[in-house]
């Protein structure tokens, strides 16, 4: 008897076939990197994008991740850890501000086992087109679009930060992640993270294979001592940290992907 069955021959198939992203440059600036690329704001990825989140959102495919559809679930399990470790120290519900969420990539991975939370708020904040797309075409009760982290603040009591690959994209990623840190949500989750092994920051421009979306844009890799300093100076204690799914490095160098779960420290 062939002990592999047909899914899991599609499955297997399916991870080795998987496009791969290429990461070139050693950049000094964002503005060098974002001149030698076509940028993240493209319209063809917000195109993508709500193309696969509308079959998800309509049962009519499995996952989505990046735009890619997948026919099988690929759940985020350190993820789905945090968030229900969060919602029990919540009284049972789940207000999450997911930053840089595209159009609720996160909250369709993961809501099929949120179904035993009370009370779910799923936050996302994104660039404009994002929000006017999710608003339009995604928007539910139970998650909602914002273009900012203050103009989400305004209306909701959020208790989860939820940055899943999404810091590496930013011009300033420090500055933005001790902002947001700033705000002094109860707990944080940080996922898909890239880290030098060198333990420095590297500039580089990300290409995307054109079967996924004909792009380019710069990412960064971190220095994770660095990383670490920032966290720990906005008086966060890591509660757990976890190796992340993503396999990507630049192609001279090492790198790794990580995550971690924090916790606001109560002020004695």
């Amino acid at each position: 008897m062939n002990r592999w069955s047909d899914k899991a021959r599609r499955i297997f198939r399916h991870r080795r076939s998987r496009p791969g992203n290429v990461f070139t440059g050693d950049y000094g600036s964002w503005a060098e990197a974002a001149r030698d690329s076509t940028g993240y704001d493209a319209a063809v990825i917000l195109e993508k994008t709500r193309d696969a989140i509308l079959k998800v959102k309509a049962g009519a495919a499995c996952f989505e991740r990046d735009s890619v559809l997948l026919d099988h679930a690929e759940y985020p399990f350190p993820v789905l850890a945090g968030l229900l470790r969060a919602a029990t120290l919540e009284g049972g519900r789940l207000r999450v501000l997911d930053f840089g969420g595209a159009l609720g990539s996160s909250y369709f991975q993961c809501r099929s086992l949120l179904g035993g939370i009370a009370s779910v708020e799923w936050l996302v904040v994104e660039q404009p087109a994002h929000v006017a797309c999710g608003r339009q075409h995604i928007q539910s009760n139970d998650l909602r679009f914002y273009e900012t982290a203050e103009a989400c603040l305004a209306r909701h009591r959020p208790d989860v930060l939820l940055l899943s690959g999404t810091l590496q994209y930013l011009p300033q990623p420090y500055a933005t992640l001790q902002r947001l840190l700033a705000y002094g949500l109860a707990h944080v989750i940080l996922d898909r993270t890239p880290f030098l092994s060198a333990d420095r920051d590297r500039l580089t421009i990300q290409h995307v294979p054109p079967v996924i979306y004909p792009a380019s844009y710069p990412a960064w890799f971190f220095s994770e001592t660095k990383f670490a300093a920032v966290i720990r100076v906005a008086r966060y204690a890591v509660v757990a940290d976890f190796p992340g799914a993503d396999r990507a490095a630049p192609e001279d160098e090492p790198a790794y992907f990580k995550g971690f779960i924090l916790d606001k420290q109560v002020s004695s």
